[in-house]
């Protein structure tokens, strides 16, 4: 395949889709501060209401890259959802970041185990369940999304069916603060800053968040159509570069004041920058964020690697769940990661990159060392809610 051109002769724009999130950052950040201009690329950001928008617009030639939840860009990839668009992932762009938060009232009836830990609040959950005679209605940003996954596997955690004893549904991440406080949902899994906003609105508060379900949990991936990317593998290497850097930028806690100012204005999230601020890097980490606010970690531990091992994760919980047949070969639709591809983006630079393609997920309760190239990585603990450890 040849480069894409237009009418001009030129170089055809590159399209990547997005949401209204913080997880944004390093798109936004890459967009407005000129690194992607820089590395000569001409970049059109679509800002999408919803994830299925994101999805269909992949699908059908309208965007050729977006920031998306690893579960919806398998499921475009299987053809889960329709057509397939067959896409590659060529390195992550999050760590953590996303809320339980629910109504007043059922934060009230969870309070006396606040503070004692997610199994501790799930558990807590499980019983007003049992005094209840209707089911609470929980909203998740996407059936295939990080967020319903983990949902799902907190909820069973602690005892929670999540098919049987509460209902789960799909409201738009910007659109989960109003439905909250509008009384249709008693509560939400979305990604920052809409947990913040519920709180400071006072129709919610915070009861877990994802980074105590699974600690350091990839969150959102760049997804780029494999067509798109086979005939631009220049001006995918410069994507990946830009975007490198902008991840590097928005991990440094000095940067956090500009970043939830460029992310503030009307073109993206349309809020208060203060609200937003809280959930980027901060020198004190998340000891010195809000309970709302699970903070974003845009390069360090790794972020940035697109870990077959966490894929298989993800495709594993879709087929306990029922959203793709149990005898799938997870190996090859874990394929679509392409660690190569990272490797090769972060030796231009010199980051370090890890050796493997894979590791134990959940195997590490207190921070320590990956090896990598050409230096080792220094990680944080990763454990999971239940404590038990995953290794495909």
């Amino acid at each position: 395949m040849t480069t894409d051109i237009d009418q001009t002769g030129a170089a055809a724009p590159i399209r990547i889709g997005l949401l209204r999130l913080t997880d944004a950052a390093p798109i936004v950040v890459a967009q407005e501060k000129g690194i992607f201009a820089g590395n000569g690329l001409d970049v059109r950001l679509s800002v999408e209401p919803s994830w299925a928008n994101i999805a269909d617009k992949l699908t059908f030639g309208l965007l050729d890259a977006a920031v998306m939840p690893p579960p919806l860009a398998f499921a475009v990839s299987l053809g889960l959802r329709g057509a397939a668009a067959k896409l590659i992932v060529p390195m992550s762009l999050s760590l953590n970041g996303n809320s339980v938060t629910v109504s007043t009232e059922v934060a009230d009836a969870v309070a006396s185990a606040l503070g004692d830990g997610p199994m501790a609040v799930g558990r807590r959950l499980r019983d007003t369940l049992r005094g209840r005679s209707t089911r609470l209605r929980f909203a998740v940003v996407h059936v295939y999304s990080t967020h319903n996954l983990l949902l799902r596997y907190w909820l069973a955690s602690c005892g929670i069916d999540p098919d049987e004893d509460i209902d789960i549904g799909v409201v738009p991440p910007a659109e989960a603060a109003e439905a909250l406080g509008t009384g249709q949902i008693d509560g939400f899994c979305a990604g920052a800053p809409w947990g913040e906003v519920a709180a400071k609105a006072g129709i919610g508060r915070t009861i877990v968040r994802s980074s105590e379900i699974w600690g350091g949990h990839p969150e959102k991936c760049l997804a780029v159509t494999e067509d798109w990317a086979a005939g631009n593998p220049d001006r995918l290497n410069a994507v990946l570069d830009a975007v490198l850097a902008a991840a590097r930028f928005c991990d440094a806690p000095a940067h956090a004041g500009e970043i939830a100012r460029l992310l503030a204005t009307d073109s993206y999230l349309a809020l208060d920058p203060s609200v937003i601020q809280p959930s980027l890097p901060s020198a004190g980490g998340i000891a010195e964020a809000p309970a709302e606010v699970d903070q974003s970690v845009f390069f360090a531990n790794a972020a940035n690697f697109p870990w077959r091992s966490q894929a298989a994760w993800f495709l594993g919980q879709m087929a306990r769940w029922g959203q793709l047949s149990p005898e799938i070969d997870i190996a090859a639709a874990a394929s679509i990661y392409r660690p190569d591809l990272f490797r090769d983006a972060a030796a231009r630079p010199g980051i370090a990159a890890p050796t493997r393609d894979s590791k134990i997920e959940g195997g590490h309760g207190a921070p320590w060392m990956l090896q990598g190239a050409p230096a080792d990585i220094a990680m944080a603990p990763d454990r999971f809610c239940d404590g038990l450890a995953f290794e495909p």
